[in-house]
This record gives C-alpha cells, sequence and structure tokens, in this order.
C-alpha cells in the first residue's frame, strides 16, 4: 500500500484503513464482488520508502466485507422499475439484479401502458386474478446467476487538433446478478403476507 507523507496526526494503521477504503469501498473486483468496505487488517508489514519518491510503501494483510451473493441464494429487495425484459430490483446499496420475463410467476403479462408487470393468478373457472409488480414493492428473490464484465478504464482519443476526447460507450455493469420469483414464496411480499 502506498502511503502520501501526510496524515502525520494518525497512526499508520488508520491511515492505511482509510487508504484501503479509499481505493476499493463501492468497487467490483473481477470474480470476487462488489467491496463494501474494510473489515480488519490482519498483518502490517515494514514500511520502505524508494528513491525519488517521497510516499511510504507498506505490505498489509487485509480482509475486505464483500457483496456476493451465493447461487440459490434468497434476498429481499424493492422493485426499481419494469421493463419487456423483466424487472430491476434494488437492494439500496446495490441495482444490478434483473428478474428475467421468463423467470416471473406463469402466466404474467406486460402492461406498457403502467410499466408494469402483472401476474394473473389463476383462481376456479378458468378465471384470475391480476397481482400488479409496481416500483417500490418489497420482493423476495432467488438468485440464479451472476456475470462479471471487465470494463476496463475508459477510451480515449486523441483528436488531429490534439484535443483528448474520452469516447462514450455503452456503459455496462461490472457485476450484476440474474434472478427468479417463479416458485411458491417468492414475489411481493404482499402477496404471501395473511393480512
Amino acid at each position: 500500500m502506498r502511503l502520501l507523507p501526510r496524515g502525520f496526526d494518525k497512526s499508520l494503521e488508520e491511515q492505511l484503513s482509510d487508504e484501503l477504503n479509499k481505493k476499493l469501498a463501492n468497487k467490483v473486483l473481477l470474480n470476487v464482488g462488489l467491496c463494501l468496505s474494510l473489515y480488519d487488517i490482519l498483518e502490517v508489514g515494514e514500511s520502505f520508502i524508494f528513491p525519488g519518491d517521497g510516499s511510504s510503501h507498506t505490505r498489509v494483510k487485509f480482509r475486505m466485507l464483500v457483496f456476493r451473493p451465493d447461487l440459490e441464494e434468497v434476498l429481499e429487495g424493492k422493485i426499481k422499475s419494469c421493463s419487456k425484459e423483466g424487472v430491476q430490483v434494488s437492494l439500496d446499496f446495490f441495482d444490478d439484479i434483473l428478474i428475467p420475463a421468463e423467470s416471473l410467476q406463469h402466466p404474467s403479462r406486460y402492461d406498457e401502458t403502467e410499466s408494469v408487470w402483472i401476474w394473473e393468478y389463476p383462481l376456479e373457472d378458468d378465471e384470475h386474478h391480476d397481482l400488479f409488480m409496481d416500483a417500490g414493492e418489497q420482493v423476495r428473490f432467488r438468485v440464479v446467476s451472476e456475470a462479471f464484465v471487465d470494463v476496463g478504464p475508459a477510451s480515449v482519443k486523441h483528436t488531429a487538433t490534439g484535443e483528448t476526447e474520452v469516447k462514450d460507450e455503452l456503459k455496462l455493469s461490472p457485476f450484476s446478478l440474474k434472478a427468479s420469483i417463479n416458485e411458491p414464496g417468492l414475489g411481493l411480499l404482499s402477496w404471501w403476507n395473511n393480512s
């Protein structure tokens, strides 16, 4: 860990904690998950100052709190939005959860005018009751897959006039989850409460 020559009023461990959180908190590490915050520092090695660099360099062994749910794990979140592709769910600190249309309760239909998915809950005599999946509703879902994408740094292009232009590419999420609610007990919490 590289520490700049400042923060002399703090201990080495406090400086390392601050720097690790600044560097890793709220960032996705490929095939690890979303780093939330530093949990603890296990080991601090010797510090070195290299010629031409006033910073100290210290080897640190630490543990981070990471969000990466297990496959088949059941979680609860809020519906963020609905589209033809499915239902987008948020956990407040993580929004890249999609319940694809084919993983909703069957039969379900998408209402374009309301931008909402509707579960056609079957009743007797070939009738059904419409249960709406509105934004803001609490939903219980099962994680079925995860995807990590190496997004890399933004592309920079130099123009003929010598100006730097940052290329605007399709924004991909470095870590996303796909989920399912197509089983009893999953879906909106209001569907299963006995109130």
